[in-house]
């Protein structure tokens, strides 16, 4: 009997019309099928993740209306923000995406904590939606503290405010104005019963930003908030909702953490400071006397310690001093801000006091705790 054979055309014919079956079959479900769908959490305290690194956190921990963040590709958007709290005390939440540790939830292969010392850079980018009819900060969140530790509160709060809308402040009260990456802020500080916080707020409103954290974490180290031997846990970003606040959105949100270098290679392993004062009823001068005991040159030195109780600064030579009272920085003038390896430099100020006068009991240079003459 004869084999039945079929002709190769009329094989590429049946195959080529199987494919095309197929293929409009596979477009047909591509069409019914339900879009991949984003992730809403409305828990207290939930979390999710996103682009494998970050973590997205609803974070309401100052009301009980309720909130719900839906976690995006690259960021979230606030999609219910129920209820207000007075806006001359704490906000109601911090819907935030972060990169760190917090409360022993930590984002996905994150390098933090890590030393401050060995980190040479830590660039972020963020981009915001804001609404109108809502009263709210934006701002960055970054934790300092002595440990690397992952859970609790940390020992010093930065909060980098991009934008305030209504009748809101920082913590503490303003201390001055700086320059820091590139940027001029307001800058507030004081504590809220458990940690410090060092607040740098922005003039007006800014959408999206690319910078490096670790330019607000070494001022802040200047500062004496700080020191180079701490550890940086958590860097966050977010938003801290007084009223309503649904809509609010983190387009996208990057962060990465650079080891391996020094990112202060200016700070001396060991300083000394001599404060030679003059005093008379009401009022004093000191003569202060920086050395670097280190085998590296300090450049762009800054000097941090606290004036006691009672004590108010008049003027300064050799060094600008602010604020006038309190924790202060002296800073290094324009052409000497270097004290080169086993040198010193010496600045002075003049100042009014009340009561029993006393010397400052602690120094820091560029973060590192001095010992005194």
């Amino acid at each position: 009997m004869p084999r039945l054979r079929h002709h190769p055309r009329t094989l590429r014919a049946v195959s080529a019309a199987l494919l095309t079956a197929l293929a409009a079959l596979a477009a047909l479900l591509t069409a019914t099928a339900p879009a991949q769908a984003d992730t809403t959490v409305c828990e207290e305290f939930g979390s999710t993740v996103i682009q494998g690194r970050y973590v997205v956190q609803n974070n309401r921990w100052g009301t009980s209306a309720p909130q719900c963040v839906t976690a995006t590709d690259n960021g979230f958007r606030l999609t219910r923000a129920d209820g207000s709290v007075p806006t001359n005390g704490a906000p109601k939440s911090y819907p935030s995406v972060f990169n760190g540790c917090h409360y022993t939830n930590c984002s996905p292969g994150t390098a933090l904590p890590a030393r401050i010392s060995g980190i040479s850079s830590a660039p972020s980018s963020i981009s915001y939606g804001y609404v109108d009819n809502a009263v709210y900060n934006a701002s960055y969140d970054i934790w300092l503290d002595p440990t690397p530790r992952t859970d609790g509160v940390n020992r010093t709060e930065i909060m980098i405010w991009l934008n305030r809308v209504g009748p809101i402040q920082p913590i503490g009260s303003q201390v001055g104005t700086a320059t820091v990456a590139g940027r001029t802020w307001q800058v507030w500080s004081g504590g809220n019963g458990t940690n410090d916080v060092l607040s740098f707020v922005a003039p007006s409103a800014i959408s999206s930003w690319s910078f490096d954290v670790m330019d607000f974490v070494r001022a802040t180290v200047a500062r004496g908030l700080a020191g180079s031997d701490w550890y940086l846990t958590s860097i966050q970003a977010g938003f801290e909702p007084w009223q309503n606040g649904a809509g609010l959105a983190v387009n996208s949100f990057s962060s990465s953490v650079n080891t391996g270098g020094s990112g202060d290679p200016g700070t001396p392993a060991a300083c000394t400071v001599s404060y030679a004062t003059n005093v008379w009823p009401g009022g004093f001068t000191a003569n202060v006397t920086v050395t670097n005991n280190g085998s590296a040159p300090v450049d762009g030195w800054q000097l941090a310690f606290t004036l006691p109780s009672g004590q108010s600064l008049v003027n300064a030579w050799n060094a600008s001093v602010s604020p006038s009272s309190g924790a202060v920085t002296a800073t290094a003038p324009a052409g000497n801000s270097r004290i080169a390896a086993g040198g010193s430099q010496t600045f002075g100020f003049q100042g009014s006091y009340s009561g029993t006068f006393a010397q400052p009991s602690a120094f820091r240079l560029n973060g590192t705790a001095c010992r005194t003459a």
